[in-house]
């Protein structure tokens, strides 16, 4: 994929790993950068810090908003499309099911629609190891997510990747465990026994252009991230490191939280292939209609 030539638009431009991408991008001269965000202040963020790197502009949308989505691309076109818009607390798309429809399904229906109908070259969707057998609302959402970007490929194409946790994200566990660091409070974790993959902002914005440059269309790309991490080992570390005397407290389980993730499901796993650091998982649909054909 040449990005020097392409107009890029970022949907979810000032989110954590929207935001990292939009800097990264920035540094590959695209032709043009558009920014998309329903945050204003977030948006105006991003903008004023990477107006003077590359051609620049920002738009203010709520991918929810079909016909706002489908006048952006009628208007820009981009070549490629990375959607980083996404509800993705567990615990929040528990109590609010139906704004993680709204956002994670209905939302992309309206990015896929309108990528397909001004012929974008590439779309990359961001997903979560939480779609790999989903048991929360964020988790099922992600998962039909995958589902109807692999049903929509074809002359645009579709490509999905999935992160494990990204450290220092938004919102995400270490950010609230310095701050109880900071006020010396107890570190709160919800059982002993939970475990998570971790990657760094860094590593999340190699592993999106890896698979943007790499795709082909209906694949799945995973980064191979070793071993899940304990919590409770962590929020230990990061007491040590304070050098602070803190108590960890178990506040109990949330409702759609699993002891441990997966990145990948068993039926997955078998038909992956590994290159470099990444796992990829073609589209299955794709493999059968070629064997018919």
């Amino acid at each position: 994929m040449n990005f020097k030539n392409s107009w890029i638009l970022i949907c979810g431009a000032s989110g954590s790993i929207g935001s990292a991408l939009s800097r990264k991008i920035s540094k590959l001269k695209p032709k043009k950068l558009l920014l998309c965000d329903q945050d204003e202040s977030g948006l105006f963020d991003i903008y004023e810090e990477l107006k003077e790197l590359c051609k620049t502009e920002f738009i203010i949308a709520n991918i929810r908003d079909k016909e706002k989505i489908n006048s952006i691309f009628k208007k820009y076109k981009p070549d490629l499309v990375f959607n980083c818009a996404a509800l993705k607390h567990v615990v929040l798309c528990e109590r609010w099911p139906d704004e993680a429809i709204k956002t994670n399904i209905e939302g992309l229906e309206n990015l896929i629609e309108s990528a397909k109908k001004y012929k974008v070259k590439k779309f990359i969707q961001i997903s979560s190891d939480k779609a790999a057998n989903p048991i929360s609302v964020m988790g099922k959402t992600k998962k039909w997510g995958e589902e109807l970007c692999l049903k929509a490929n074809g002359k645009t194409k579709f490509i999905i990747v999935r992160f494990g946790n990204v450290l220092n994200s938004r919102g995400s566990l270490i950010p609230i465990l310095k701050k109880q660091i900071e006020e010396s409070k107890p570190l709160t974790i919800t059982h002993k026994l939970m475990e998570r993959y971790f990657m760094t902002l860094a590593e999340s914005c190699d592993l999106i252009l890896k698979s943007a440059t790499m795709g082909k269309g209906g694949e799945i790309f995973v980064m191979d991230m070793g071993s899940p991490i304990k919590i409770i080992e962590l929020a230990r570390q990061m007491i040590r490191l304070s050098g602070k005397d803190l108590d960890i407290k178990m506040i109990g389980r949330g409702k759609g939280e699993k002891f441990k993730e997966i990145l990948m499901t068993k039926e997955e796993q078998k038909r992956s292939k590994k290159v470099g650091n990444l796992w990829i998982i073609p589209n299955e649909k794709n493999k059968k209609s070629k064997t018919k054909n």
